[in-house]
């Protein structure tokens, strides 16, 4: 009979061991944006212009766009490292609290003496239809020289995810220091860029994932429908990115590859609440390419996370784990 010693170590090994295994596995994603703490309160409908409604529930929670996506991506399982800056207060520490509760690496989450932490009011209707203002605070304060100090985390990332919720040079200038790298550059150009994107910073695409409304911007051409957004999709793609994806909300995704369209269905879920769907698909999108795994392959992982972050109140509270998107799967 083997003693209770030698299986405790056979334990311990085995444990390492699986640890190990998993630390290789994983792959390495910068994501480089924004952090916001969400303010939300949810109620019957979104008031008109000088209208007040009264009731509803309130709750405060982490969000933008970039700490969203970043949380998303770890939750399926890599390892994820945070570019960022915060304001000096309650807020941004509770930030990176937050984030390290999903092992996000926060070393390179800034800290701004100068300027508050951003924060996002947000209102969400019965319909699960919201409506949104944000204070960036520090977030548009992010620098390229706190884009330096992270060059060797950028240069051997997997995959540099970024949005527009920090200054476009900044997102310009990461994006070319990745690129020179050879490492793939996926912009969520969100919220829709009120200037064109330039030549240079779209030439450094790997991906763009606009949605109906960012596409429309970006492209010159109303989406309206599936041709509209191919035309949209073609318009982007000879701008430079090498792959173009159309969110289209309840109509799925658009695929461009500069060869063939791909539609991918969304899934049928009810909706309660719509605020990081856009961020946990992807969040979840740059973790799958990060992989190596095809592009339609990283889309339909993306669709199911974005539909089951639907489901639930909350924008980093609502990302799924890799466990629930593959119980999804099973019950598709």
């Amino acid at each position: 009979m083997l003693s209770a010693s030698f299986r405790l170590q056979m334990w311990a090994k085995f444990t390492i061991f699986n640890l190990c295994y998993r630390l290789l596995r994983m792959k390495n994603i910068v994501v480089i944006g924004s952090s916001n703490t969400d303010m939300v309160v949810k109620t019957s409908h979104l008031p008109a212009g000088g209208e007040t409604v009264l009731g509803g529930d309130f709750f405060m929670n982490a969000g933008g766009k970039g700490a969203n996506q970043a949380v998303a991506a770890a939750r399926y399982g890599n390892r994820v490292v945070f570019i960022a800056k915060t304001g000096n207060d309650l807020f941004g520490e509770q930030v990176r609290k937050s984030l390290k509760e999903d092992n996000i690496v926060t070393d390179y989450v800034f800290t701004d003496n100068y300027h508050p932490s951003g924060v996002a009011l947000i209102t969400i209707d019965k319909d699960a239809e919201n409506c949104i203002v944000v204070a960036s605070g520090a977030n548009m304060h992010l620098m390229p020289t706190d884009i330096d100090i992270a060059a060797t985390e950028i240069r051997s990332a997997d995959v540099v995810l970024m949005q527009l919720e920090c200054p476009v040079p900044t997102v310009a200038y990461a994006a070319r220091m990745a690129a020179k790298a050879g490492v793939p550059v996926i912009l969520n150009p969100a919220p829709a860029p009120s200037e064109p994107l330039s030549t240079e910073l779209l030439h450094d695409l790997y991906l763009i994932t606009p949605n109906r409304s960012e596409a429309s911007r970006i492209s010159g051409i109303e989406v309206k429908d599936m041709e509209s957004a191919q035309r949209a999709a073609k318009a982007i793609h000879d701008m430079g990115p090498r792959n173009v994806i159309i969110t289209l909300g309840g109509d799925g995704s658009l695929v461009y590859d500069g060869k063939m369209f791909m539609r991918v269905e969304a899934l049928k879920v009810e909706a309660v609440d719509t605020t990081a769907a856009g961020d946990t698909y992807n969040g979840v999108l740059a973790s799958v390419i990060a992989e190596g795994r095809s592009l339609i392959e990283a889309v339909r992982e993306a669709n199911i996370a974005g539909a089951i972050s639907v489901t639930r109140m909350g924008a980093q509270p609502a990302a799924p784990t890799r466990k629930e998107i593959e119980e999804m799967k099973k019950r598709k």
